[in-house]
Formats: C-alpha cells, sequence, structure tokens
C-alpha cells in the first residue's frame, strides 16, 4: 500500500498513546495522593505553632523536605507533625530558633525530591492536557472518518475466490443458464459483438420464486467470466437518513467502473425498485431518490465500460416500468421452479457425501417433492441427517428421508398435543371425508397420507399428492378439488348434523373461497361471465398489499354477479361432496375407526380400505 499508514499501524499508535496517557494520569492520582513521609494533612500545623513549640522545648528534632518541616517532637521516634515553610527567607530568618532542636537542611537528595515534585506537579498537568487535547482531536477525526463512511457501499467483492461458482456446479436450471451464457460471452468477448454493431445489455433481471437460485446462478456468471463480482441486498442501500442510498448507489457504480469488466449483483431489488409514487414520503422519499439514482447510473454507462448489473426479484409486477425499459434491464430470465429431472439432480448434489442406506430411492423422492424449491430440497436433505443422527444411525435411512419431506412440507408432529376421544373422533370423521370424496372423484390427486395427528398448525393432515408435474388445471381438476376441500366439513354435517359443526374447517373454507374467486376472476370458467378475467389492484399509494384499499376495474353489478357465481361454484361442490359421502358412508365409518386405532394411515392403507369405493354417476363431470 502506497501513501499512508495502514490501518493496523494506526491502531498501534493509538493503542499506544491511549495506554500512555492511563498510565500518566495514575501517576499523577499517585503522586498528588501518597507522602513519602506517611503524614496526612491534618497532621500539618501552622509555622507560628512551631516556633512556639521549639521555644517551649517540645520539639526535638526537624527537617527540611522542600517546603515542608517535618516535626518530630519531645519522647518520639519519627516525625508525627510538619508545618510549611513561609517562602521568600530561610527558617531562622523567619524566627525558628534552631539552635534549640536538631535541624536537618535541605540537601541534595531533597533538591532532587524537588524536581520530581516539579514533574508532577507541573510537567505531569500539562502533559495530561496535551495527550487528552490529542486523544480528542482524534475522536473527533475518527468521527468524521465514520461520517464519510456512512455513504459508501456496503457491497460485497468477490473475484479472488479460488473455488469459483460455475454452471456445473449448479444443478438444473438448464434453460437459464442457457440464457445467462450470453451475458458470460458479452463480458468475456465484447469486441465480437462490438465489431457487428451489438450492444451489451446493461441490465439482467432474474425472476423466480424464493429459493430457485437466483442469487447462485448471478454467482456463477461471474465465476464462469472471470470477472470481479459486486453483491449486495436491495434493502442495503436504505437508510433513515435521506440521500445515504443515492450515494451508496454512486459510490457502488463508481467502484464498479475501476473493475470493469464485472458484474453488479442487486438481490431482492423490489426492496428499492418499487413503482414510484407508492411511498409515504412522495417523490422525495428515501427509497425513490435512491432508485433514481439508479437508473440515472445504469444510463450514465459509457459504450467502453463492460459493466453488467443482474438483478433478482420474487415481485417483478411490483417494479417500477423505468426500470423494466430497454437501455436498463433489457432481459428477463425467469428461473422456475425446478421440473422432476431436475429435483433429482438437485437432491443428488445435496445428499452428495451424505451416508444413504441402500433402501433410499431419490427418483422416487423426487417424484413427490413437486413444488418444491432447490432450497427446500437442501432442507430435506439436512432435516434426514439431522433426524438420522439424532437416533444415533451411521446412515440415513428410508423412514429418515420420509419424515423430513413431510417435515418440509407440511410440519412437524405434535405427538404430546392433548386430544379428548370425542376431538379424535370429529378429526377422524373430518379427515375422512376429505380422503373419501379424494379418492373417488377422478381429477383429484391421489391420497398420500391421512394423519390425525396435529402437524404444524392444524389438528389433522390430508395429503394429496401429484403423480406428475401439473402446468395446467382444467375445470373439471378445479371443480374436483373443491369438491375434495369441502368433504371435510360435509363429512361433519352427515355425521354430527349442521348445527353441530365446528371450526375446524376455517382454513379449508379460506381455500374454496379462494379457489372458487379465482375460478370466476381470473380463469373466466363461470357460465355468466365466460372468459372474462376481473382484474383487483391494491390502490397506487398503499404499500400493504391489502385490499382493503383496493380498486376494482368492473361494475357494482358485475361485483354482484362475481359473488353470485361463487357461491354457486362453492353449493354445488358441497352437494357434490355430499353425494359422495352418503352413497359411501361405511366406507367413512371404517376410515374414522382405522384412523383412532392407528392415528396415520399411508396410501396402500386407504387404497385397501376405499378401493371398493364409487362416485355416484350424477356427480361425475361430463
Amino acid at each position: 500500500m502506497r501513501g499512508g499508514k495502514s490501518p493496523k499501524r494506526s491502531n498501534r499508535i493509538r493503542t499506544f498513546l491511549t495506554v500512555t496517557l492511563v498510565i500518566l494520569v495514575g501517576l499523577a492520582l499517585v503522586g498528588g495522593n501518597i507522602n513519602k513521609d506517611g503524614l496526612k494533612k491534618e497532621d500539618e500545623i501552622p509555622f507560628s505553632t512551631l516556633v512556639d513549640d521549639v521555644n517551649n522545648n517540645r520539639v526535638s528534632k526537624i527537617k527540611e523536605d522542600g517546603q515542608k518541616l517535618l516535626i518530630t517532637q519531645k519522647n518520639e521516634d519519627k516525625p508525627s507533625k510538619f508545618a510549611i515553610l513561609p517562602t521568600g527567607a530561610s527558617a531562622k530568618e523567619q524566627g525558628l530558633d534552631i539552635s534549640k532542636v536538631e535541624y536537618t537542611a535541605k540537601n541534595q537528595s531533597n533538591s532532587n525530591s524537588t524536581a520530581i515534585d516539579l514533574i508532577i506537579n507541573i510537567a505531569l498537568p500539562v502533559l495530561i492536557f496535551v495527550g487528552f487535547f490529542y486523544f480528542i482531536a482524534r475522536q473527533a477525526g475518527n468521527q468524521g472518518n465514520q461520517a464519510a463512511m456512512f455513504g459508501k457501499s456496503k457491497a460485497k467483492l468477490y473475484g479472488a475466490d479460488k473455488k469459483k461458482v460455475k454452471f456445473d456446479d449448479i444443478a438444473g436450471n438448464d434453460n437459464a443458464k442457457q440464457d445467462l451464457s450470453e451475458v458470460v460471452e458479452f463480458l468475456k468477448f465484447p469486441k465480437r459483438f462490438k465489431q457487428l454493431g451489438a450492444k451489451i445489455p446493461k441490465g439482467v433481471l432474474l425472476v423466480g420464486d424464493p429459493g430457485t437460485g437466483k442469487t447462485m446462478l448471478a454467482k456463477a456468471v461471474a465465476g464462469e467470466a472471470d470477472v470481479p463480482f459486486f453483491s449486495i441486498s436491495g434493502s442495503e442501500f436504505v437508510e433513515m437518513f435521506v440521500g445515504v442510498g443515492a450515494s451508496r448507489v454512486r459510490d457502488l457504480f463508481a467502484k464498479a467502473k475501476k473493475n470493469a469488466p464485472c458484474i453488479i449483483f442487486i438481490d431482492e431489488i423490489d426492496a428499492v425498485g418499487r413503482r414510484r409514487g407508492s411511498g409515504t414520503g412522495g417523490g422525495h422519499d428515501e427509497r425513490e431518490q435512491t432508485l433514481n439514482q439508479i437508473l440515472v447510473e445504469m444510463d450514465g454507462f459509457e459504450g467502453g465500460e463492460n459493466v453488467i448489473v443482474l438483478a433478482a426479484t420474487n415481485r417483478a409486477d411490483v417494479l417500477d416500468p423505468a426500470l423494466l425499459r430497454p437501455g436498463r434491464f433489457d432481459r428477463r430470465v425467469h428461473i422456475p421452479l425446478p421440473e422432476r429431472p431436475d429435483r433429482q439432480a438437485i437432491l443428488n448434489v445435496h445428499f452428495e457425501g451424505k451416508p444413504l442406506d441402500s433402501n433410499v430411492d431419490l427418483a422416487a423422492l423426487s417424484k413427490k417433492t413437486a413444488g418444491m424449491s432447490g432450497a427446500d430440497l437442501a432442507n430435506l436433505a439436512n432435516e434426514s441427517a439431522i433426524i438420522a443422527a439424532r437416533r444415533k444411525s451411521k446412515t440415513i435411512q428410508n423412514n429418515d428421508v420420509t419424515e423430513a419431506f413431510e417435515r418440509v412440507a407440511i410440519g412437524p408432529e405434535r405427538k404430546n398435543s392433548p386430544m379428548t376421544d370425542k376431538d379424535k373422533e370429529i378429526t377422524a370423521y373430518h379427515e375422512g371425508g376429505h380422503a373419501l370424496v379424494g379418492h373417488v372423484l377422478p381429477n383429484s390427486d391421489p391420497i398420500h397420507k391421512i394423519t390425525i395427528l396435529p402437524r404444524g398448525g392444524a389438528a389433522g393432515i390430508t395429503w394429496s399428492l401429484p403423480q406428475d408435474d401439473k402446468h395446467h388445471q382444467s375445470a373439471k381438476d378445479i371443480k374436483d378439488l373443491l369438491a375434495q376441500a369441502l368433504g371435510g366439513r360435509v363429512a361433519e354435517e352427515v355425521i354430527y348434523g349442521e348445527s353441530n359443526i365446528n371450526t375446524g374447517a376455517s382454513n379449508d373454507l379460506m381455500k374454496v373461497t379462494s379457489i372458487a374467486r379465482s375460478y370466476v376472476v381470473e380463469y373466466g370458467m363461470s357460465k355468466k361471465l365466460k372468459n372474462l378475467a376481473f382484474k383487483e389492484e391494491a390502490h397506487p399509494y398503499d404499500t400493504s398489499g391489502m385490499m382493503a384499499g383496493g380498486h376494482t376495474q368492473y361494475s357494482g353489478k358485475t361485483a354482484e354477479i362475481i359473488d353470485e357465481e361463487v357461491q354457486k361454484l362453492v353449493d354445488e361442490a358441497t352437494e357434490r361432496a355430499r353425494k359422495v359421502i352418503v352413497a359411501n358412508h361405511k366406507y367413512l365409518d371404517t376410515l374414522k375407526d382405522e384412523l383412532i386405532k392407528k392415528e396415520t394411515l399411508d396410501e396402500d392403507e386407504v387404497n385397501k380400505i376405499l378401493q371398493d369405493a364409487k362416485a355416484p354417476k350424477e356427480v361425475l363431470l361430463n
């Protein structure tokens, strides 16, 4: 490092001076409070009293110690009193008859003592004052440095890592890797594109659900291109003080230009990139000033600067349009949840190095984990190892993996949660109703497991898993799903009567209402509002995402029709579930008995009990 002192050396100097100052203060305190003769302040007598005592033969010895006269009285072996010699003349000249006592005058040692006293009493306070002033000055300088650093970017720089992330280190996401490989080409061979008049894109937006690997892919782009990688979260720009975020943006882009070619990665950019005008401070909001600075900096790149901004978000719909226009984030790369082959590859990566038993089938596990992200699968592998370690096993068994999968997907079992026999019966009928309706309706997913043991926040669980990954749902799929979701409430009504239903179906009803409303409002599947979609938006100044302050794009009459269509759809699903349960009442009772006995039934046990259950013809959809 050239110019200036290194931070470590400055810290050592500062520490040395601080310790020295403390020692000097200690010496001053000790020197000012300890007397070598052992006499205290209350042992002092006036000089005139000393003169009288000498004249009256009450003193045997007097010794000068600087301006102090140490007095040894008759019949004593050491000084017990002292007096201060007035300045300007000797003791004899000021009336003390030294011929009557044994008098020791000032000598060389006393001169040395006086010199030490002079240092302690005069020089030391000066040194303390100078040291204190220096300490205050340094602290003020540090405060100034800290204030200057407050506006500096907090981005972490990666680039000198011995082991860089490459595309081959990331399982799955083949389409995203193919799209991002072009960014690598831009950074590695910019002249190839410039010769043809192509402009290097300034920004690439990675859009995907949480846990799909957006950050890891951004690091892989930097690793493949072998360029520096600045990483920062969107929330790290924004502080309480106005202007700090914009200052950090300027500092970050200045550093990036000095290290070009390089990549700037902004994680969770929606923290600062939300649509302007949605904040509480209007156009002068700190977040909006930060966003404005990002827009300016991305426009400010010159042609020769190979700096590409990668940003990640799972809320692209809330971003300001100015961020998404050409010239800023020119490209958008979608990173979906992994498909079945990708899930198996991800599981292989995360189970690598873990001692798996031969009965563990990762291919079968990948089939069951539809809808899980890469982060979920990593957590599943870790939970499997934790469960096996808790059993003090040397290998991970299939039961460990199954339990880990269920913990990640639906939450841990609460086996010690108290339940009365009546609660168990109600829960068994409720979960049995879900399972029965789901089993007999042809468009429902197969039942994977039923339990009346509380899991997560639910009193019981009926768990269905699709046989294959689904990208679309038909109207029949949705209607059968609604009937299955209402099967628990309907089973309670059939067994106990409508007046004895309880609150256990609240989550089911919320799910049913949401699905039915989407069927009518978003998918355009209802008869009266066929092929129409009605978007419900939050108010532009409402950042909470709640619909309380929202507005709609349809009339009040249309809203009434929507409510009627939703209610009609729910009523139809309720009636279909009721007919299934009434027609298969004996199978519901058998399910209830087995659930009370075993508490949990797996897929094979459920299929065995319900193998002869049939759906009435009138509930089957054409």
